[in-house]
């Protein structure tokens, strides 16, 4: 156990909370307690007795308060080891006292970069230095130190204490220590990702030569995509999804709500989405969400049931009452009017999210686990407008189709490879997801499409990458496709293109590939 009593502590915090009553803690145990700045000024100012950081060193605190802590008597007093001889008699000779305790929290640098409006100049200062370095030197030194960096602990400290006569184990110490280098990792990897994010030169994000993630985890979920692995949710994905009602997220549902509002993103009009394991089985838009909801639904009602519904504005209760008629697991919309709301809630294990924040501006990495480390690439936000399409057939497509063209284009981005999506200009008809041919997605989407009674006769059909043999588009054809959108860039082009006039229907090539794995 090797208890450490607490004779001295060194308090410096921008985050107040429960310091006061804290440090009157302290106090009792007749700690002495030495502090800096803002921190000096609210102990002395309640009362509680605390030496100024300059009268320790001698050294007054100097460059507007970049310069206080950064001094021999701080860091020989957090770093000497307790039974080194040597270390004992140099602080005798140098009169420097030891610090048994360390509490300190940093700057929030990332509380001011998540405002709207912040200079550069303005996050550089809220860069922590010397905070930083005393956490590290104490964590270092855990064996004879104990160092708190989180508010939520001092209660326990304080029991301990209490329990111990003055001391802290050499267990809650190191527990403290760990938690320290974890903090203090995240802090450099926060100014790391916004100083990468401001290089000013595009607004793609950029591929940093060293790769580092630290985020918080904000809650263990029950497990994982089955119940034998374990899983956490890290990070603030709750800034962005907030849960109003239900049952606790399951690790499938995040997955899925990410997926529902990144489709549902790319449409300004009215939009409905519905998403089973990643993949839509249906998406239609109009001028009410009612109606794009059933657009949607009636692309594979079998497929929608135990699904995620996403919607791009605020539920009403029209496509409230739609919904419900259909075991849903989530619904996710961009407000929940407090009628609509309450009507919803009658039934208690379904997920009702509230979107806060598009998810349109959020540039984050994207990142895959693999042997050894992690693929990391930038999202795929390229978008392409229905004048940059090439022609390639003798027939030019119909107003009509180029619109159910960029239609189905927008959705078979968000489908996994091979990906076909068979669609109108407001809503689809059939999907074909996750295949290893194109020819049995084709073939696949449109059995679906025919299952649930839809007429492809007309129809446009996007394909996420380009056809590699005539017989994927002959399959659509034969289906009823009139206009096919695909990347283009094939041997076989020619081939393909040759089929698409034999048999008089209109393709575009546009050029980008839109592989999802």
């Amino acid at each position: 156990m090797n208890p450490i009593p607490i004779k001295r502590a060194l308090i410096s915090v921008s985050d107040k909370t429960g310091i006061l009553a804290f440090a009157r803690q302290l106090q009792r145990w007749n700690i002495e307690i030495i502090s800096t700045g803002g921190t000096l000024k609210t102990l002395q100012e309640a009362g509680i007795k605390a030496t100024s950081i300059s009268d320790v060193t001698g050294f007054p605190e100097i460059l507007d308060g970049r310069v206080k802590t950064l001094h021999p008597k701080i860091h020989a007093g957090l770093l000497a080891v307790s039974d080194n001889p040597s270390h004992q008699k140099q602080l005798t000779e140098l009169g420097i006292i030891p610090i048994d305790m360390v509490v300190v929290n940093l700057y929030p640098f990332e509380q001011t970069v998540s405002k709207n409006g912040i200079s550069l100049d303005e996050a550089i200062e809220q860069i922590d230095i010397g905070g930083p370095t005393m956490l590290r030197s104490a964590a270092k030194n855990f064996k004879y130190k104990t160092v708190v960096v989180n508010p939520v602990r001092y209660e326990s400290i304080i029991r301990e204490i209490e329990k111990n006569n003055g001391s802290i184990s050499e267990e809650t110490r190191f527990e403290l220590a760990k938690e320290v280098f974890q903090h203090t990792a995240r802090y450099d990897t926060v100014i790391s990702h916004y100083l990468t994010k401001k290089n000013g030169k595009t607004e793609v994000p950029e591929l940093p030569s060293v790769f580092s993630v630290s985020l918080p985890k904000t809650e263990d979920l029950r497990y994982g995509e089955n119940p034998h692995q374990h899983a956490a949710l890290y990070g603030n994905f709750h800034q962005f999804f907030m849960k109003l009602h239900g049952k606790e997220l399951s690790y499938n549902n995040i997955v899925d709500i990410q997926a529902a509002a990144e489709l549902v993103e790319e449409f300004t009009e009215p939009t409905v989405v519905i998403i089973k394991h990643t993949n839509p089985c249906g998406v239609g838009s109009a001028s009410t969400l009612a109606e794009a909801y059933s657009k949607a639904f009636a692309t594979d009602t079998k497929s929608a049931f135990g699904g995620i519904v996403a919607m791009n504005r605020s539920i009403d209760n029209e496509v409230a009452h739609l919904i419900d008629k259909m075991f849903t697991e989530v619904i996710v919309a961009s407000k929940f009017p407090v009628d609509v709301l309450e009507y919803l809630k009658k039934k208690k294990d379904r997920r009702l999210i509230q979107q806060s924040r598009a998810l349109h501006n959020n540039k984050e990495l994207l990142l895959k686990n693999v042997a050894g480390g992690v693929l990391v690439q930038t999202p795929d936000s390229i978008d392409i407008i229905s004048e940059q399409l090439k022609v390639v057939t003798k027939r030019q497509p119909t107003d009509e189709e180029r619109a159910a063209m960029m239609f189905a284009w927008r959705v078979a981005k968000h489908v996994k490879s091979n990906a076909i999506v068979y669609a109108r200009a407001d809503r689809t008809i059939g999907i074909g997801a996750g295949q290893m041919s194109r020819l049995d997605s084709s073939r696949i989407a449109a059995m679906k499409a025919q299952e649930a009674g839809h007429d492809l006769k007309g129809t446009a059909v996007a394909s996420d990458a380009f056809f590699p043999f005539a017989d994927g588009l002959l399959e659509v054809i034969k289906a009823g496709a009139t206009a096919v959108i695909q990347p283009g860039g094939s041997v076989r082009d020619q081939e393909v293109i040759k089929a698409a006039d034999e048999n008089n229907i209109a393709m575009v090539f546009t050029s980008i590939r839109h592989f999802k794995h």
